[in-house]
């Protein structure tokens, strides 16, 4: 199940650097969906039910991520730990417009900005999950060293 969370998060991460000239809103809830995925593909890896998963982090990204760390994951990145923060509940960008809400705050963030912090959330768990990458991945020639 982990493995597949991992594969569902690049193919989520995938989708999101096809919306380059969308919304912010559709950018963050998308960057939700990818980071949620992929934290909780590390999660399911080291011994969390996925059933307690729903009950207890549920669509928190924040939360996610620092259990995450918790268990080993090692991802201590002040920008990463921003977005999670805006991410949560990740719902919220889905239809900030509607019901006469108020638009959630970016923390300033672009799209420019949000790629690279998911690239690297999902190279880290590539790395540390060891989860082969997903048929068909390749690297894009801007993500290579």
């Amino acid at each position: 199940m982990s493995r597949v969370r991992y594969h569902r998060a690049e193919s989520f991460f995938r989708t999101l650097e096809r919306v380059r000239c969308g919304r912010t809103s559709d950018t963050l809830y998308l960057a939700g969906i990818v980071a949620q995925l992929g934290l909780s593909a590390h999660l399911l890896d080291v011994g969390f039910p996925d059933d307690w998963c729903a009950r207890h982090i549920g669509l928190r990204v924040t939360k996610a991520l620092t259990y995450a760390n918790a268990t080993g994951f090692g991802h201590e990145c002040a920008d990463m730990a921003r977005l999670a923060d805006v991410l949560t509940p990740y719902w919220v960008w889905r239809r900030p417009h509607l019901d006469g809400e108020p638009t959630p705050d970016n923390g300033g963030f672009t799209i420019e900005q949000i790629q690279p912090l998911l690239r690297a959330l999902l190279e880290r768990v590539h790395s540390v999950t060891g989860h082969p990458r997903p048929n068909g991945w390749h690297q894009r020639r801007d993500d290579r060293a």
